[in-house]
């Protein structure tokens, strides 16, 4: 059995792939593997004209992210120790995926780890999708250090460290594969996004640890599937984040609450301004939750559960109302 798989999912992203596979060919030590959702661009012939020792597996049909990468990780079982999870959109530096997989393996008691994320567009600042380390608040809001809600931070040092945190991100994510395929991998039933917060909770629910080490650090580009200001993007989110919730906490019933009245005075709000498809987006992801929960396995709260790292109750509270716009704030 081999180290481990950089596993990267791909739909027609044939210009992303150009512009980012070169720095993951080039500094990489481990076997790459593109996993393709049967894309109709010349994203295959571009890898095979001009990076031969990558491997891929091709699906016959788009299966989205969750079930894309459950699918590609099924034909790779038994055949790798772990997984990095990579975005098509990030540039890696020298040296990552080693120092990555010794940071996972050097603890046992972890099952998942993600370097530090920072923008691709401004290399100076964080990245909005994991930063440096995500968490989740008492009512299921996800944060990172170096992004609350809109506001990134600089990077100046200032989370080189290394953490347990609730949740590593899907955009550069290694995972122990014989938990990953444990746990059933990525709720396939999400398609896309938060899939890998809900996955780690999981995780964490039976007694496994999540970490971030700052000694590695990516650049992603962000916003290669959806753009973060899509109503699509708004309403999986939405969807996503009331399933996982409905399976993973006792305390679905004040967090849907708080959720509901918060979401639909953001839909409110939305309505007057005139972006009704984002009203709709929040709308139908409460719609579509409703339809199917009945359908939702619920997982049964484990008694060693690894408890939230998360430093504040209510994150939101913090930031909209006492304005702290920073995690060293909180």
């Amino acid at each position: 059995m081999r180290s481990c798989a950089i596993v990267i999912l791909n739909y027609n992203g044939e210009k992303t792939l150009k512009t980012f596979l070169p720095s993951v060919s080039e500094n990489s030590c481990f076997d790459i593997w593109i996993v393709d959702n049967d894309s109709s661009d010349d994203s295959l012939i571009f890898v095979k004209q001009n990076f031969p020792q990558i491997q891929f597996l091709q699906a016959t049909k788009n299966l989205g992210f969750a079930e894309g990468y459950n699918w590609g990780l099924e034909q790779l079982a038994c055949r790798y120790e772990n997984y990095i999870l990579l975005n098509s959109d990030v540039e890696v530096t020298a040296g990552w995926d080693a120092l990555l997989i010794a940071k996972l393996m050097a603890k046992p008691e972890f099952a998942a780890f993600q370097p530090k994320i920072l923008s691709w567009k401004d290399k100076s600042r964080f990245d909005y999708a994991g930063a440096g380390g995500g968490f989740l608040d008492e009512f299921c809001y996800p944060y990172c250090r170096g992004r609350i809600w809109d506001s990134i931070e600089t990077d100046t040092g200032q989370y080189d460290d290394d953490i347990q945190v609730d949740w590593t991100s899907g955009a550069c994510m290694a995972v122990k594969a014989d938990i990953f395929h444990k746990m059933g991998g990525f709720d396939s039933d999400f398609f896309a996004h938060m899939e890998e917060i809900d996955l780690c909770w999981r995780m964490r629910k039976r007694g496994w640890k999540m970490g971030y080490t700052g000694a590695v650090k990516v650049y992603h580009l962000g916003g290669a599937t959806l753009d973060r200001a899509s109503a699509m993007k708004l309403y999986l989110n939405i969807r996503n984040s009331l399933s996982m919730v409905y399976k993973n906490s006792r305390n679905f019933t004040l967090i849907y609450s708080v959720k509901y009245f918060l979401e639909n005075i953001a839909a409110i709000n939305f309505w007057v301004k005139g972006e009704k498809d984002f009203a709709k987006a929040i709308w139908k992801g409460y719609s579509d939750f409703s339809e199917k929960k009945v359908k939702i396995l619920k997982i049964g709260i484990v008694e060693n559960a690894v408890p939230s790292k998360s430093p504040v109750r209510f994150v939101f509270w913090n930031w909209k109302i006492l304005g702290k716009k920073s995690f060293l704030e909180l």
